[in-house]
């Protein structure tokens, strides 16, 4: 035990070699944590898998500098992915908890006419769909008939023709 407090320090008071074996091990334990986690929890780009990235992140970043217990944060990191998971497997099984969680598509243009009172709800200015035809086909003067924010924040265009 006292070999292992040698090569990975305590409290924040850590040496450069220290400070990397810590890294070293965050790294390995956060990719196992991950890949336990499964592929949504960095894939999806949605609210809750944001929450996960961010979180894991700044918790398990306190391990690597010694600001907290390194087996402590490792168990809270641990929460957050099993937390993940749970809310994921609650999202597959409920969809009104996949709603209440993820959120919904909001529809900005039907029928070639854009949506104003969607737009302001979604935060979604006349640039920001330009942009998104731009985005879609090189050229935002291109007609569009229907335009749809994702639940991940895309926005989702269908052109017209010319």
């Amino acid at each position: 035990m006292s070999a292992l407090r040698d090569l990975f320090g305590e409290g924040t008071d850590l040496d450069p070699l220290q400070m990397a074996l810590r890294a070293l091990a965050v790294f390995v334990l956060a990719l196992v944590m991950i890949r336990a986690a499964g592929r949504r929890a960095i894939g999806q780009h949605r609210s809750f898998d944001a929450c996960n990235t961010v979180l894991l992140g700044a918790v398990l970043s306190r391990a690597v500098v010694g600001a907290s217990p390194f087996w402590a944060t490792m168990a809270a990191g641990l929460t957050i992915v099993v937390l993940h998971r749970i809310v994921a497997m609650a999202s597959v099984r409920w969809p009104w908890f996949e709603t209440l969680v993820s959120g919904d598509k909001r529809v900005l243009v039907r029928d070639g006419r854009r949506d104003d009172a969607e737009m302001r709800k979604a935060l979604i200015t006349a640039r920001d769909m330009d942009e998104a035809v731009r985005r879609r086909s090189g050229d935002e003067t291109v007609p569009v008939v229907g335009a749809v924010l994702e639940r991940d924040g895309q926005i989702t265009v269908k052109l017209g023709e010319r």
